[in-house]
């Protein structure tokens, strides 16, 4: 089932219909599980070592930003004021929702709000994808204002 949800989830994963295909991977879960249906899932993929779907939207994005990092903007190449956000990726002004949505700016989006630590390593892309990942399996973002929201989390104080 990973596969077929992986498939093209960059593109589709922030669509209001990837909410049932998440419903289906709980489902799913709790089969392998042999848990009650009304139990919750997040432990469970922690225990199994799964990414929850929106975690696994915010791996993909993260990683097609990194391995195309040359096609982004970073902030201290548009101003040479030394501010904390200058290894942030520069937004492009977007003047249609439809281009808010799309992978490139999603993608600084989810980038910026990235741990620092975890954010320094997107030169290296093997030890980016594997911090990234035990970050996101620690986190099992269920949606993305929850991603949006990690550093009120104390579970998630390892990583800042």
């Amino acid at each position: 089932m990973h596969s077929t949800i992986t498939y093209g989830i960059v593109f589709w994963g922030s669509s209001p219909y990837s909410m049932n295909i998440f419903e289906l991977q709980k489902r799913v879960i709790r089969i392998i599980m042999k848990v009650d249906n009304r139990m919750s899932c997040r432990e469970l993929f922690k225990k199994l070592n799964i990414l929850p779907l929106y975690s696994q939207y915010i791996l993909s994005i993260l990683l097609f930003v990194v391995n195309n990092i040359d096609e982004f903007t970073i902030s201290s190449n548009v101003h040479s004021i030394r501010t904390r956000h200058r290894s942030d990726l520069h937004p492009p002004l977007p003047r249609l929702t439809k281009h808010k949505k799309g992978i490139h700016y999603s993608g600084i989006k989810i980038f910026n709000y990235l741990p620092q630590n975890i954010k320094n390593l997107f030169r290296n892309v093997k030890k980016f994808k594997l911090t990234l990942k035990r970050f996101l399996s620690v986190g099992s973002f269920y949606t993305l204002e929850e991603y949006f929201d990690w550093t009120s989390r104390s579970d998630l104080g390892c990583y800042v």
